[in-house]
């Protein structure tokens, strides 16, 4: 089938990239030129494992190709998926303004029936609004669907190339259909396609964005509490995770979650629902908790070294939101980092693939180490902040020589406490 996927972000890219390499013939637009000429050379500007390898290959097979000419990728396609940034208003809205151009070009370059799916995250509504631009703009038949994408940053090719369930918002038997068979192949073994209408698929998306991050709120409010009793969160997380009604996922205490999809998607539904007079309680209640999840762990290295950091060096193991990704949109490692040099702190910092991207929060005004030990080198204490697969079983002998004093802030409780502690580090967690 011919698909144009308008937009080479995270979503159209993966998307692009994992429709072509089940043979479909794949247009990815953009307005980007430079952006283009570097995906044609297969240098994919995310870091996302798999991509980079999908990408060439598909490109090279001719399946996938790259087009910043909107208006003939619209032409030869049957199927065009809208993947623009939806990012977020200083009201905690999505701005949708990027979505409502693109439905207009896409309009004004109809030739036949297509076939419009929204793959952007958007606010329940859009389908119908991004219908009223297109039918005003054209006088061909058409179909607006919404396909909310399921992709977990790090996991993200394998997430499409295998998904859980794939959600089609259609109010169309003929574009159901259409979109029953594009995504056939990724079902051979059982087919967990799930058809709804258009409002019900977009408030899916951010219905279980909100319910994983109030899960991870969850955690980390009964996280805080275990230290004021004296439990262990740990044990709790081990406790309640066994439960099969609970599940094991989204329950580790820490710092809260980041990047592009949870933060964004709870204030948007937290909007839409204050638009339609129903308030959220739960989920303004897990919004207000992440956002408090950092300050307590700054707490823990003020209530060591007190509020005036001059002088005080901190090596940080971990920038992005997560591992694997280079992602560091709403890291928890800009509030930490940000407070410390507040504080008169200096601090050196290590990630494995969010180097680059961290230059653009902070700057010169951290250092950039070529290795995590080097981070650690003459340091007071090391904050780990982002529990990379690398950082896991490091020389901790190593690292207490390199340390000025054996101080670690842990704010992903990755490291067994007894045996730090017997080594003579000071060890501090979270919940524990």
């Amino acid at each position: 089938m011919k698909i144009a996927v308008i937009g080479t972000g995270y979503v159209g890219l993966v998307a692009g990239a994992c429709l072509a390499d089940m043979g479909n013939d794949v247009i990815c637009v953009d307005n980007n030129i430079e952006k283009l000429k570097l995906l044609e050379k297969g240098i994919i500007p995310i870091y996302e494992p798999g991509l980079e390898e999908l990408v060439k290959v598909n490109f090279r097979e001719e399946r996938l190709s790259f087009s910043s000419d909107i208006d003939n990728a619209v032409k030869v396609s049957k199927v065009c998926f809208i993947a623009v940034g939806t990012p977020q208003g200083e009201d905690g809205s999505a701005d949708l303004q990027y979505v409502f151009e693109v439905a207009k070009q896409i309009a004004k370059s109809m030739n036949d029936y297509k076939v419009i799916v929204d793959k952007s995250t958007v606010p329940v509504g859009t389908a119908e609004k991004v219908r009223e631009i297109i039918k005003a703009n054209t006088k061909y038949s058409f179909d607006v669907v919404s396909n909310p994408e399921f992709l977990k940053q790090g996991n993200a090719v394998e997430d499409f190339l295998y998904p859980d369930r794939v959600i089609i918002g259609s109010n169309s038997d003929k574009a159901t259909r259409i979109m029953q068979d594009i995504y056939a192949p990724f079902f051979r073994t059982g087919n967990r396609v799930i058809i709804m209408d258009t409002k019900s698929a977009e408030m899916t998306k951010y219905a279980a964005n909100s319910f994983l991050a109030t899960k991870i709120s969850f955690m980390n409010e009964i996280a805080n509490l275990c230290e004021k009793v004296g439990a262990d969160a740990e044990m709790v997380r081990i406790g309640i995770s066994t439960d099969s009604r609970i599940g094991n996922k989204f329950l580790f205490p820490g710092l809260g979650y980041g990047g592009s999809c949870f933060p964004k998607d709870v204030k948007a539904l937290i909007k839409t629902a204050s638009e339609n007079d129903c308030e959220m309680k739960i989920i303004k209640a897990a919004d207000e908790i992440n956002k408090k999840q950092r300050k307590l762990f700054i707490n823990k290295i003020i209530n060591k070294f007190g509020e005036n950091l001059t002088g005080k060096i901190f090596g940080v193991w971990g920038l992005a939101f997560k591992p694997k990704t280079n992602d560091m949109r709403e890291a928890p490692s800009i509030t930490i980092i940000d407070s410390l040099l507040e504080m008169g702190a200096k601090v050196k910092a290590y990630d494995p693939k969010a180097m680059d991207t961290a230059k653009f929060y902070f700057g010169d005004k951290i250092e950039y180490t070529k290795t995590s030990y080097d981070a650690l080198d003459g340091a007071d204490a090391m904050i780990l902040l982002t529990e990379w697969n690398e950082f896991r079983r490091p020389d901790m002998e190593k690292i207490k020589r390199l340390l000025k004093q054996p101080i670690l802030f842990d704010g992903r409780n990755q490291y067994n406490a007894q045996h730090l502690e017997e080594m003579g580090f000071c060890y501090i967690q979270i919940g524990r």
